[in-house]
């Protein structure tokens, strides 16, 4: 009898979690005996993945936390290569969190044992000779974005694009009444979705000019609804916080705080005003135009500005390879700049843009789960 397919696995924080568990569904389906373990969420628990430690233990974010964390981190890193010396995997399979996941690859490829790299460190963008770090510890990286192909190319590192889970799960014309419904908007109403960003320190840097921009807007044209969702609970309160400190004037304005429902309010809108990151990913594939804003600490900008090489930093205008959406650094984040380009998007005849959204959403709808796994098993058994 021969014996089950091992597969090795970490998902170090919640999005990998989501993105991996389509991918373990589907080589659980191939292979129904197959192991599959390591450290993952409740996403890839339900498809039959085995967590041998909490996620939340590596869902660290900032370099004061991770460091306060550390010796956890070290303690699970490894306890968790001890389970797979003893337990060798037929492969192994890191999603994202390079900082950890490098590491255990590096070690168990050291070891003979096949690694791949679920989602390509940002080496297009800075410190693109990273990619020998993860060339040393892989034997593949998957990615989502196609013009990450280029620079592996380059270095002659094995590479495929897989697509993106989310083009994937979203309608090339989403129901916007469905959605407005959901919300309890009317069908006519004018809206705008406002999302500051997920984490605390996101919300804390750009709400508050979030809040003025939609006061400058509200001056001009006061039939237009403004939606918040709140990515938690937790920022549910630091947003109505936010709310109740800014002027008396936000009383009066049309605000909606909804929780858990930022895809819902994409699709309600007709146009968005959103912290730059995966969130402009999805308000394209929702094909909503938008105005994308980012602050950094003054320190970080000035270090960015010197390493960062990439002529964009919004997915949107990355897969474009031009500059198809406004996207806001620092000084150029504020209530005149953003409600002028907010304001033109309502007035404007939107469609051409519209237009490009759904030629980049067919390049990125490319069935991830199985493209993955399909890799996943090509490798295996090279």
């Amino acid at each position: 009898m021969t014996k089950p397919l091992r597969i090795g696995m970490v998902a170090g924080e919640p999005s990998g979690d989501v993105l991996a568990a389509g991918m373990v569904a589907e080589l659980k389906r191939q292979y129904p005996d197959a192991i599959i373990e390591g450290i993952g969420g409740p996403h890839m628990q339900e498809n039959g993945f085995h967590s041998l430690f909490d996620m939340e233990t590596l869902s660290v974010m900032g370099l004061v936390e991770v460091l306060s964390h550390l010796p956890a981190i070290l303690k699970v890193k490894k306890q968790l290569l001890a389970h797979f010396e003893q337990n060798p995997p037929d492969i192994f399979v890191g999603i994202d969190a390079p900082d950890f996941n490098l590491r255990v690859e590096k070690a168990l490829k050291a070891k003979g044992i096949k690694t791949i790299h679920y989602v390509s460190p940002t080496v297009w963008a800075w410190r693109e000779k990273r990619i020998h770090k993860i060339a040393k510890a892989t034997n593949r990286v998957l990615g989502l974005f196609p013009f990450e192909q280029q620079v592996y190319d380059k270095y002659q590192v094995p590479y495929t694009f897989v697509g993106h889970t989310m083009a994937d799960a979203i309608d090339f014309e989403p129901d916007q009444l469905a959605a407005r419904t959901s919300l309890g908007l009317s069908a006519d109403t004018p809206v705008l979705a406002v999302l500051p960003g997920s984490r605390r320190g996101e919300v804390e840097a750009l709400l508050p000019v979030f809040l003025k921009t939609i006061e400058a807007i509200h001056k001009k044209r006061q039939d237009i609804v403004f939606v918040i969702p709140a990515a938690n609970e937790h920022r549910f309160l630091q947003i109505q916080e936010k709310l109740k400190a800014f002027d008396d004037a936000a009383s009066r304005l049309p605000i909606k705080i909804t929780q858990g429902t930022a895809r819902e309010a994409m699709i309600a809108s007709d146009v968005i005003l959103l912290a730059s990151g995966t969130a402009t990913l999805e308000a394209m594939l929702c094909k909503r135009p938008m105005v994308a804003a980012y602050k950094l600490a003054p320190i970080t900008y000035k270090i960015m500005q010197r390493i960062y090489k990439a002529p964009f930093f919004t997915l949107p205008n990355l897969l474009a390879n031009e500059a198809i959406i406004p996207e806001l650094l620092q000084d150029d984040v504020n209530a005149e700049n953003m409600s002028n380009k907010l304001l033109n998007f309502f007035e404007s005849d939107n469609s051409a843009l519209i237009s490009r959204f759904t030629d980049l959403h067919h390049t990125l709808k490319c069935n991830a789960d199985k493209t993955a796994a399909k890799a996943v098993v090509e490798e295996l058994f090279v």
